[in-house]
């Protein structure tokens, strides 16, 4: 099977079951090959894997991109399973807890590196605040005075002015009012420009 049809097949395998087996044994099967082996193995680990990928990462669309990328990584190297050092399903898991924390440390250099565009190019009250944060402040700066913040207050400005989000989707994504989470952008903008400020003027 190439890499496409394995990636198209990820969320159609779930038919063939022949009655329930070792995972260890289904993994072994999978290595030689086996589709109807990896369809069981499938049904057994997907659900856990978004489980465990979705703690991570919190956004459910990434979370579920990530789990089928995981998928993809068991179905291609399953043959470097190795029951000597651990379960099958520990396997898995480890695959996806890298894959989830990669992806996040993708997402935080693609961040570092478009904070300033990205903050010029939102349409918010407070972008004469951003655009001076963003235009003369160093990154390294710039996450520590983000450590400053609220935890509210960093992750509404981490998801507007770092990946883009609109304002309903920030409130979506942290489970706050809308109003709290303009209040609380305004306020974490503010304490970063004086933040920065200060960093500078030292």
């Amino acid at each position: 099977m190439t890499e496409h049809s394995a990636s198209r097949r990820l969320s159609a395998v779930a038919g063939g079951r022949a009655g329930p087996a070792d995972e260890g044994d289904l993994m072994k099967a999978v290595a030689q090959g086996d589709e109807s082996a990896f369809a069981r193995l499938y049904d057994l680990v997907a659900p856990r894997v978004y489980g465990l990928v979705r703690r991570v990462l919190r956004d459910p669309g990434q979370a579920e991109e990530v789990a089928q990328e995981v998928l993809l990584e068991v179905w291609r190297t399953a043959a470097r399973f190795d029951p000597a050092r651990g379960t099958a399903t520990s396997w898995v898991f480890t695959i996806a807890h890298r894959r989830a924390v990669d992806r996040v440390r993708a997402e935080q250099t693609a961040a570092d590196r478009t904070f300033r565009s990205g903050a010029a190019s939102i349409d918010t009250p407070y972008d004469a605040v951003a655009d001076e944060v963003a235009g003369r402040l160093e990154r390294q700066q710039v996450r520590h005075c983000l450590d400053g913040l609220t935890e509210l207050q960093r992750q509404a400005v981490v998801l507007a002015y770092y990946q883009g989000h609109s304002y309903p989707q920030v409130a979506e994504l942290v489970g706050a009012a809308l109003p709290t989470v303009k209040a609380r952008m305004r306020d974490g903008l503010i304490r970063l420009r004086d933040c920065l400020g200060a960093g500078v003027r030292a």
